[in-house]
């Protein structure tokens, strides 16, 4: 069954500790945590206040996305706010196997993020130094928007990747989930489905979380 990580950027903030205490009574595993900083994508989110409020009331993995420019600089502060995963964009880092390595040396599971337009050969010299790939299936900087048909093939390249090295490397799928594709996407080989506007927007949160969990 696939990991269920929904994404606070679609929660309700008037109400943002029911929205927890709903999420760690719900079958998902992570809490998917959205750092916009509005230079690297038009919009602002969050950061370290509000997840070190997140990380005080869940023991759920926090998997923190950093759609930010220089996320070196802020990398402990995020460590220390209380991120398992923290995730860099390709897009953005310079020197990424440096960024990686310093993730990791702060004791964090290191996810490499990577833009629709992005190619899946890019990540040939690095996917055997990280956790995670989060493949954007929408272009990053909101929420709510439609899933780009095109992921489903750049899942199965990225599988193949993996599977041909012997890696032990998630698939995580960001933009556009819902419980109509959500059975494709998995399929093609994703691993964990981030879910926003699909989770929060829902009428029974905790059952559209259970439907995703049981897709095959």
């Amino acid at each position: 069954m696939p990991i269920i990580a929904p994404s606070l950027l679609a929660a309700d903030f008037l109400h943002l500790g029911d929205q927890c205490k709903m999420l760690n009574e719900s079958e998902a595993e992570w809490f998917h945590l959205d750092v916009m900083d509005g230079r690297f994508v038009p919009n602002i989110s969050f950061g370290l206040p509000v997840i070190e409020q997140i990380r005080q009331a869940t023991t759920k993995v926090c998997d923190v996305h950093l759609m930010i420019v220089e996320p070196e600089k802020y990398a402990e502060a995020f460590r220390n706010a209380g991120a398992d995963i923290l995730t860099v964009h390709i897009e953005v880092c310079q020197h990424l196997h440096r960024n990686i390595e310093q993730i990791k040396s702060l004791g964090m599971k290191a996810g490499v993020a990577v833009n629709p337009h992005t190619p899946i050969s890019f990540l040939g010299d690095i996917i055997q130094d990280i956790h995670l790939v989060n493949l954007m299936s929408v272009n990053p900087g909101f929420g709510g928007q439609k899933f780009i048909d095109y992921t489903i093939e750049k899942i199965k390249q990225l599988r193949k990747m993996i599977n041909e090295r012997g890696l032990n490397v998630l698939i995580e799928i960001d933009g556009g989930v819902t419980l109509e594709n959500a059975g494709v996407i998995v399929e093609a080989g994703a691993d964990v489905l981030i879910a926003g506007s699909t989770v929060f927007k829902s009428e029974d949160p905790i059952a559209t979380i259970a439907q995703l969990r049981a897709v095959s």
